[in-house]
This record gives C-alpha cells, structure tokens and sequence, in this order.
C-alpha cells in the first residue's frame, strides 16, 4: 500500500471521530502510541515493535489529515531522495 491510500484509508475510517476529538486530543494518543513504542524496543519485542510502529504511523497520519497535509507530497519534499541535510546517499552528516 502506498503512503497516499494509507492515508486515504485513515480518512475514510477515522476522520470524522478525529475531527470531533480534535487536534489536541489526537496529539496525545500519538504520544501515547510513542511511548508504548518505546516500551517495545525496550523490551527489543519485535512483534510488538510491529504493532506500535503501525499505530504511531496511523495516528501521524490522523494528525496530517485534521491539518489536510499529504503525507506523500511532504515527504518526498522533506527527502528528496537523499538526506535533506548533506544531500548524500548514504548520509553523511555528523553522528548526532
């Protein structure tokens, strides 16, 4: 599936409760998805790692659709196909 019918999808099942529970609301249930991702690596469980990357990646995208963002369009801006910072492949930026 690609990025833009993900977010399609997001939409068609979830826009209507997220535009009700508002942006805010939405903010903290990906918070929420983040920190029981983290738990996930912490424990280094990779089906669970699985399962919360899903829902980190579902809530993001809720959020890009209340501010009517496509994820696509600001993605492939954001990487062009290199790092946006050294424009290497592989990136060669210092370690952070």
């Amino acid at each position: 599936m690609r990025i833009g019918e993900f977010q399609r999808l997001m939409k068609d099942l979830y826009y209507r409760r997220d535009l009700n529970r508002g942006k805010a609301l939405t903010m903290l249930w990906v918070v929420e998805e983040v920190g029981e991702l983290a738990e996930a690596v912490r424990e280094d469980n990779v089906g669970e790692v699985a399962e919360e990357l899903a829902d980190v990646v579902a809530w993001v995208t809720s959020i890009a659709n209340l501010y009517n963002l496509d994820l696509e369009e600001i993605l492939s801006s954001k990487y062009p196909g290199c790092c946006p910072r050294c424009r290497n492949i592989p990136c060669e930026c210092e370690m952070r």
